[in-house]
């Protein structure tokens, strides 16, 4: 299924301000590998045209740079991101690129979701983290049968997912698993 993807007016603005800023850091710091981020951009907000996210409030855990949080958040700017990166030079690095893309709708945690203050979120993210029955394991609390989950895995996810009823749309290497845990039963 695809939706037209609708970018707010200012995403490719807020996309070379963020580049600027993440070469920068990236320099001093070695936030990631990623030279280029054209690619982790388009990965990023790829599920948008596939998956309905509208989400008020959303989770992205292990945030790293920023992919996907970042991008979704400048995508989405009505649903408010909790970010959740406990390495204190990549939550210093979230933060200071929420303040210069004047991102008001995304909050970053510098911790480990599983110490963090409990919320129900309707949306919740996690890129290259974890398998995705560890991150559900890690993220009790902060969902319920209805809070949807995006999770990015690479090529081979199937042993990874299974038991779970999750729709999954691959493309080139990249799997967009997407799910909740309404009738799903104990997942283990």
């Amino acid at each position: 299924m695809k939706n037209e993807l609708c970018l707010p007016a200012v995403f490719d603005e807020k996309v070379k301000a963020y580049a600027q800023i993440f070469t920068k850091f990236n320099k001093v710091h070695s936030l990631s590998n990623y030279k280029d981020i054209s690619e982790q951009v388009l990965d990023s907000i790829k599920p948008l045209e596939i998956f309905d996210l509208s989400a008020k409030t959303a989770i992205d855990v292990g945030s790293g740079a920023g992919f996907p949080a970042i991008f979704l958040a400048l995508a989405m700017p009505q649903t408010k991101w909790h970010l959740f990166e406990p390495i204190a030079k990549k939550s210093s690095f979230l933060s200071y690129a929420k303040i210069e893309l004047g991102l008001q709708n995304l909050e970053v945690h510098s911790q480990k979701i599983e110490l963090a203050d409990k919320f129900t979120a309707d949306l919740i993210t996690s890129r290259a983290l974890s398998k995705t029955k560890e991150l559900i394991k890690i993220c009790e609390g902060f969902y319920d049968e209805n809070t949807k989950f995006l999770i990015y895995k690479g090529s081979s996810v199937m042993e990874e997912i299974s038991g779970i009823d999750a729709q999954i749309y691959n493309e080139k290497n990249r799997n967009y698993i997407y799910f909740n845990l309404k009738n799903q039963g104990e997942i283990r």
